[in-house]
């Protein structure tokens, strides 16, 4: 009877290392393909458009501090964003990575709608996928909507790496290089 609590054991802990790399491989493609999509939609917008921001009501001495920042970076625009930035999970597929065995995530519809252009060879799209990427797409705007805003609000270098694996600690820096070298 010893002998199927350590084949238990050991099994229950090669389970739950499976499971936490999966998990870790979901969120870290999730995080990648949230700031993808944050980044593509920052770049539409004109770099003319401003947005008023600060107070609206009049000092004693009758000014305003009132002063306008870049629309594309401002916290409305990039709150605005957020609300809807996970939908577009649905159009992305799972590939797995032939050299590590880890999951990426990747575009599979291009941004005019159209799929043709793509390679989707070795990729696999399905609503599971797209549901499950969606859903920790939400789970992360949810406990790193402060963090989204403040790196995406100025200007920022290399914003995957600071954010997913630097500042979230969502993607370890193995699996980093592993995407970018796709």
């Amino acid at each position: 009877m010893k002998g199927w609590g350590w084949l238990a054991l050991l099994l229950g802990v090669l389970l739950g290392t499976a499971w936490a790399r999966r998990s870790q491989d979901l969120h870290c493609g999730a995080c990648r393909a949230l700031v993808d999509e944050l980044e593509w939609e920052i770049s539409r917008v004109d770099p003319k458009k401003t947005i008023q921001m600060g107070s609206f009501r009049i000092n004693p001495d009758g000014s305003q501090s009132v002063v306008e920042v870049p629309y594309a970076r401002s916290e409305a625009h990039l709150t605005e964003l957020l609300e809807e930035v996970c939908d577009r999970m649905k159009e992305y597929g799972e590939q797995i990575d032939p050299s590590t065995h880890r999951k990426n995530y990747v575009r599979v519809v291009g941004r005019n709608g159209e799929s043709s252009e793509l390679d989707l060879q070795g990729i696999r799209i399905d609503s599971d996928i797209s549901g499950t990427l969606k859903f920790a797409c939400e789970s992360i705007v949810e406990e790193y909507e402060d963090e989204l805003i403040e790196f995406f609000s100025r200007e920022s270098d290399n914003v995957k790496d600071k954010l997913c694996s630097k500042r979230t600690d969502l993607c370890d820096h193995a699996l980093h290089r592993s995407h970018d070298e796709l």
